[in-house]
């Protein structure tokens, strides 16, 4: 299947003091003709602080993102995209990042950075209210995915020295065992299935990426990353996997051999992607990418 993009471009420990002037772009990609084709580039985030680790509403209606809006700590927010409104959901003295909706559709999880810098799992309802902590022994965790109703699979980081983990946890017992180690930030869920897609990034050779099976803890390697780029995202319709570097996007497909160029954000004034995620539906024909980048210098 061939793509199109009409670009309406729509940490391991996180930081706390001068993070990385990101932003958030939102890009319509459907899925009729290669390469990737240009359009206007709307920043969403348009904020002069750090932007990063978006996420979608399960209908594609709007981008959940962590920003720092007053230089001291993170707060989540909403971007509505038929409205084009931005709105604040967290107002707490901590830290949340990393917002994905909870199975029920009735909240939000988000590792948060207490007061004393712990980082651990929380939950919101959907207007930032009613925060609860998910795992209370789990910590300190910097990334995580849904797997189903009662269990995740976690970016653990490692203390003095050891490596950062990855983890399955169980909501329902409190706990979480080790699967994997030396592994990279993106944690996916492979479309049509309950497998975790994550990155390994051994001490030596490629960074690859690798898929689990939490049921059977069995493993496969997928495909070596691009060279220095950890995080990717599933396209839900052509179940390719996308990454970027530099102002390129590249595709991945399954059964196909390496990757392969399918744009440039670079015209549309976007550089430094890192970040990536994407609509789980498509709206109007077309599914909805956001992309965490660098502006270009004017």
């Amino acid at each position: 299947m061939k793509f199109a993009l009409a670009l309406a471009i729509v940490a391991f420990t996180y930081p706390q003091q001068q993070a990385p002037a990101t932003e958030v772009f939102l890009a319509r990609l459907s899925h009729d003709a290669m390469p990737l084709s240009g359009g206007d580039v709307a920043n969403i985030s348009n904020s002069p602080g750090y932007d990063n680790q978006p996420s979608f509403l399960p209908d594609g209606s709007a981008v959940l993102f962590s920003s720092q809006r007053d230089g001291k700590q993170m707060d989540i927010y909403r971007y509505t995209i038929a409205t084009k409104t931005l709105t604040q959901l967290t107002h707490t003295p901590e830290g949340e990042y990393s917002p994905l909706v909870t199975p029920d559709g009735t909240g939000f999880s988000t590792v948060r950075v207490e007061a004393d810098k712990t980082q651990r799992l929380w939950r919101f309802a959907m207007d930032g209210s009613q925060p609860t902590l998910v795992l209370e022994n789990v910590k300190p965790v910097g990334y995580h995915v849904w797997i189903d109703a009662t269990h995740l699979a976690l970016f653990v980081l490692g203390a003095n020295g050891q490596p950062n983990t990855l983890q399955i946890a169980d909501t329902a017992t409190g706990t979480a065992a080790t699967v994997d180690s030396n592994i990279g930030r993106s944690l996916l869920i492979r479309p049509g299935a309950t497998n975790v897609t994550y990155v390994s990034k051994p001490t030596s050779g490629a960074w690859l990426v690798k898929e689990l099976d939490p049921r059977t803890r069995t493993m496969q390697t997928l495909t070596p990353t691009l060279s220095g780029s950890e995080d990717c995202v599933w396209d839900p319709i052509t179940r390719w996997l996308i990454m970027g570097k530099g102002s390129k996007l590249y595709g991945w497909q399954p059964g196909v051999g390496s990757w392969r160029e399918i744009g440039d954000v670079g015209p549309a004034g976007v550089d430094k992607i890192t970040r990536l995620a994407i609509s789980p539906r498509q709206i109007a024909g077309a599914a909805t990418l956001a992309i965490v980048a660098e502006p270009k210098a004017k």
